[in-house]
């Protein structure tokens, strides 16, 4: 009886515990491989039909009202397909009129879709150029005022920093993620100055967001989605008036202040000062 009862209870210990784990990992891993394939099958399903004839529609009555609700309307669908719950605070803190630039960290590929859901009421993005490569979602996404950023050519980012300059003058809201590329790892990377030149020129306010969890649902480098909560933390706003360039280092590091003060402290990172006051070129 001694015997059976402690086979029976080596059975159920630690040994076995690690056994089910390593059996469990790889079926996970394959789980989350296919949420991915099947979410990304979607996505370009969903641009090639839907997208396709709004995108024609717009090109002809010169308005993207339909165009910008469809691509809500996919980014919305695509969340709910891959299993992300989104978590808001502070929304109070949204604007209720006028123009600002949303500035947030950048951890996963889930961030852009997440935050072009929750934030009102409409808004372009300063994004890689590569995305503005593909068919149909590229001249969408330039008919929606969103801007290509070539992160290789500073010249040419220069050049987008204008173009997006003229847009906010025009009334146009910016979501930037001022890290230029995502977190390998979660923490949060120093800030580059552009969007906050960008924003002491136009004289509006800055939003800052913490976005927290996409790492561990959509890591980067690895074809993996798996399903939980994504939060989001709106913070209240940071004013320029008054600012000049020369403030531009000390306003990068007062919202990237803001925005780690929602993070975990081991993904807050550690901020190098010494880059912050390199001069503009």
């Amino acid at each position: 009886m001694a015997s059976g009862k402690s086979a029976a209870s080596s059975s159920s210990g630690p040994g076995a515990s690690g056994y089910r784990y390593r059996l469990t990992q790889p079926f996970s891993r394959l789980l989350a491989q296919g949420r991915a394939t099947w979410c990304a099958a979607f996505i370009f399903l969903y641009i090639f039909v839907v997208g396709t004839p709004a995108l024609l529609y717009a090109l002809l009555v010169k308005r993207i009202d339909l165009l910008y609700r469809i691509g809500w309307w996919g980014a919305w669908l695509a969340l709910r397909l891959a299993g992300v719950r989104l978590h808001v605070e502070g929304v109070e803190n949204l604007p209720r009129a006028g123009t600002c630039v949303y500035v947030a960290n950048h951890q996963s590929n889930i961030d852009p879709a997440a935050l072009f859901v929750v934030l009102p009421p409409r808004i372009a993005l300063l994004g890689k150029k590569e995305v503005f490569s593909l068919p149909i979602l590229g001249r969408g996404l330039r008919l929606a005022n969103f801007v290509p950023v070539d992160r290789a050519n500073p010249d040419a980012a220069k050049e987008s920093v204008e173009r997006a300059l003229a847009y906010v003058r025009n009334g146009t809201t910016f979501l930037v993620f001022p890290e230029g590329t995502r977190s390998p790892d979660g923490r949060l990377q120093r800030f580059k100055h552009g969007v906050f030149v960008l924003a002491i020129r136009a004289g509006v306010p800055i939003i800052p967001i913490t976005v927290d969890g996409g790492d561990s649902l959509m890591p980067k480098r690895k074809w993996e989605l798996r399903p939980g909560t994504f939060r989001i933390t709106i913070h209240p706003p940071v004013s320029t008036a008054g600012l000049t360039l020369e403030d531009r280092a000390l306003l990068a590091r007062r919202v990237r202040a803001v925005v780690a003060s929602a993070l975990p402290p081991a993904k807050r990172g550690k901020e190098k000062t010494e880059d912050a006051h390199q001069p503009m070129r």
